[in-house]
């Protein structure tokens, strides 16, 4: 994902926009697509999605042997995260999308505020650009699918699913940073160049891994997907 706001005196390239949203309005129906009708077409999905990672974290790590292991945790754990949810016998494809749509919006809400409020840079050595500003906006705008699904789902207490949300916002954003991190240690701009406007797979979702992982986390412990909790 893309920091949440541009360094200072630069103009926003108008054409590099346009492209990104090009990229996305030619991505997102397939990818909800796939999650609708599950297997084997999400698993498809998974595995193509994982074989551009990996390769794109071959690249990225420089194939050093303990960020090669690393690799498998951070790739394959979250895919098969997203997998045990979608198979999810009650609320399966809509935990799923629930997820998809949480990380798109506090990315979305990330790039927004931090643009539009700036102020305090939130990691600075890291990733130079994002800002505390951007990380509130960010899983305030979860927290907002939170309440909108809670709606959806016709549920009398909207402020369990308004947190949930807002927690896998911040993984989001802390996948985000994670791998920001780890392209700033190997002297990277982006993961790859794949897709138009965006960069590699693993540029598109860092935030995801984190967010997918964490739901399939809270859902062991209540033994359910997290969309029917209180």
């Amino acid at each position: 994902m893309t920091d949440d706001t541009a360094p200072p005196k630069q103009p926003v390239n108008g054409s590099g926009l346009w492209v990104r949203i090009f990229s996305a309005c030619i991505l997102i129906p397939p990818v909800i697509a796939a999650i609708y009708f599950g297997y084997p077409v999400f698993h498809i999905l998974i595995v193509i999605a994982v074989g551009f990672m990996a390769w794109e974290w071959i690249g990225l790590c420089d194939r050093k042997p303990a960020w090669m292991v690393f690799g498998l945790f951070y790739i394959g754990a979250p895919s098969y995260a997203l997998v045990h949810i979608r198979a999810y016998p009650e609320l399966g494809f809509e935990t799923v999308l629930w997820v998809f749509i949480l990380v798109w919006a506090a990315d979305t809400g990330a790039y927004a505020a931090g643009r539009m409020i700036g102020g305090p840079k939130l990691a600075p050595q890291i990733s130079p650009n994002k800002t505390w500003s951007g990380l509130i906006g960010g899983v305030s705008a979860a927290g907002a699918v939170g309440f909108i699904a809670s709606l959806v789902l016709d549920r009398q207490n909207v402020i369990p699913l308004v947190m949930v949300s807002a927690c896998l916002g911040l993984l989001s954003q802390g996948g985000d940073l994670l791998e920001s991190w780890v392209k700033r240690k190997f002297n990277r701009k982006d993961a790859g160049s794949i897709i138009p406007g965006h960069g590699g797979v693993l540029d598109r979702v860092d935030g995801l891994l984190a967010a997918s992982l964490g739901a399939a986390v809270f859902g062991f412990f209540i033994k359910g997907s997290a969309l029917t909790w209180g």
